[in-house]
């Protein structure tokens, strides 16, 4: 791959300060809420130059998910109706499921992949995700990849 093209996912807390800053900056201007970038990097505590220089290198999750396929990886307990809650929360959110694989429970334990289609009204695949984290039983909820639908 040619430099400075390669793509990564990573969680917001891998990211440095000054990105999720720039992302946040981009959120006031795209809002109406400030003017002029000037404003924007003020409220967020960065410089313009910073903004510059990493405003297109950093982007939501959510504002490049639609009309991809992601691909979750969920550690859950073997518990009787757990699985329905996780596809509600998808369901929920306006995705639509493509694949499900469980796998056989081990030491009360089981693996599932599921695989969601992004539409363009669908919510935000964050919010997804940590809805589906948050239930009861589940141990966590991994994004393994996003592809074009």
């Amino acid at each position: 791959m040619e430099e400075g093209k390669n793509y990564f996912l990573v969680t917001e807390r891998a990211i440095p300060e000054v990105l999720i800053k720039v992302v946040n900056a981009k959120k006031l201007i795209e809002s109406g809420k400030v003017q002029s970038v000037q404003e924007a990097t003020e409220a967020v505590g960065i410089s313009r130059s910073s903004f510059y220089k990493y405003k297109d290198d950093i982007l939501p999750f959510h504002d490049t998910t639609k009309g991809t396929t992601i691909t979750l990886s969920v550690q859950m307990d073997d518990e009787p109706g757990l699985l329905s809650e996780l596809l509600k929360a998808v369901a929920d959110s306006k995705a639509n499921i493509l694949t499900i694989h469980q796998s056989i429970p081990i030491n009360g334990i089981a693996s599932l992949t599921i695989s969601v289609q992004v539409l363009n009204d669908t919510e935000d695949v964050s919010s997804m995700v940590e809805a589906m984290s948050e239930k009861n039983g589940v141990q966590s909820v991994k994004i393994l990849g996003k592809s074009l639908a």
